[in-house]
């Protein structure tokens, strides 16, 4: 990969944590989409819910739609569990920068809570899990073993 490659990477991603961070879902419109996508045959992917109550569905495709193509697929669990499954064009060095931006914007929607965000790879093998404390206000991340 070349220094203009790596450099317009670079830029995609602090645009995202810049978007993710003084942004919110409120004033995104909502979209007409189903649930959930048709099933397909075998191990293809097929689209998450997006999430078990109106408002995680409205976050989740707000996430998706202002991630410019770097997030494939989001969902929120339970008000206080965000999930994505990164696209290939996120770099390995690159996913903590985003993670951190989705539990920054995650937090500005749900002040005062303690937050779980976990980010999958392409293949949806879990790669980080960030624990956020509203206590404490520090991110723990956890990669799994």
């Amino acid at each position: 990969m070349n220094v203009f490659d790596y450099a317009r990477k670079t830029i995609v991603v602090f645009a995202l944590m810049m978007i993710l961070t003084f942004t919110t879902a409120c004033g995104a419109s909502p979209t007409q989409t189903s649930n959930l996508a048709s099933p397909k045959q075998g191990n293809e992917y097929t689209q998450l819910e997006r999430g078990n109550s109106a408002a995680g569905q409205d976050f989740g495709n707000w996430v998706i739609q202002t991630s410019k193509g770097l997030i494939k697929d989001a969902y929120v669990r339970d008000r206080n569990k965000l999930g994505v499954v990164i696209s290939p064009k996120v770099l390995p060095t690159d996913v903590k920068a985003l993670t951190k931006s989705l539990v920054q914007g995650f937090r500005h929607n749900l002040p005062n809570q303690d937050l779980t965000v976990l980010v999958y790879a392409p293949d949806k093998k879990l790669i980080v899990n960030a624990q956020y404390d509203s206590q404490t206000q520090k991110i723990d991340y956890q990669q799994p073993s």
